[in-house]
């Protein structure tokens, strides 16, 4: 080969080689790799002024987006898994909740709302933690302190808990196993069945939070204590 070839085709080649390293980057990096990914970070003191992802959101996500037919690893309605932190983060965009499609769906209007109706939209407090959570990074964190057996009250801890991990599968609309979770009379009717069977993951009973993690020991010691101080509506 002459010479005069040589340094245009070393020029050619290399250009090549730059176009494939950036085609490569551009392609795997999908602008979700955010910090705690795998394992979650996990902090010993839950802080009111943070919003945690395996305490709060992912029980959120899983009882009303992540139910049987709907976006369960099963069903996958319309390609949608909500069931891990590695699959709700797809639709999340960190530190930006009003672009973030899992935010966005749930304040949208009619059908097109997520859940969608008849089931209940998600509360205002809920959305309110989901836009903390995905404003400060959108992190894979959990916090395992915070929860008080001394608070017992239907309205301070029991509600609490049936609207985080129970109610999106346990309401009129959606009745799972026929039981309705979603109102002081209703829990009250459930509390003298199967309800301390199922968080309890007794045998023979079915476990719930159903595809959750099992509830914490000072939250299921709060029911168990307000069942036992009568189940009071207070």
């Amino acid at each position: 080969m002459k010479r005069s070839h040589v340094f245009p085709l070393f020029i050619s080649l290399t250009c090549l080689c730059l176009l494939m390293i950036n085609c490569k980057h551009e392609f795997t990096n999908t602008g979700n790799e955010v910090p705690g990914g795998g394992v979650p970070v996990v902090s010993g003191i839950c802080s009111a002024d943070t919003a945690y992802f395996v305490t709060e959101i992912l029980p959120m996500v899983i009882s009303n987006c992540a139910t049987t037919s709907c976006h369960d690893a099963v069903t996958r309605r319309d390609g949608v898994q909500l069931t891990n932190y590695s699959t709700i983060i797809k639709y999340v965009k960190p530190l930006n909740a009003a672009s973030s499609k899992l935010y966005t769906v749930c304040i949208r209007s009619g059908e097109e709302r997520m859940p969608p109706p008849p089931m209940a939209a998600l509360t205002q407090a809920q959305l309110s933690r989901m836009i903390v959570w995905i404003n400060q990074g959108a992190l894979n964190n959990q916090c395992n302190s915070g929860c008080d057996t001394t608070v017992f009250t239907y309205s301070g801890a029991v509600a609490i808990t049936m609207g985080t991990y129970c109610k999106g599968c346990h309401n009129p609309a959606s009745p799972g196993g026929g039981i309705d979770l979603s109102t002081y009379a209703a829990v009250k009717t459930s509390a003298s069945g199967r309800l301390m069977g199922s968080i309890n993951h007794t045998a023979g009973f079915s476990a719930m939070p159903q595809g959750s993690a099992k509830l914490t020991i000072c939250k299921i010691r709060q029911i168990q204590k307000w069942i036992n101080a009568g189940t009071p509506n207070n």
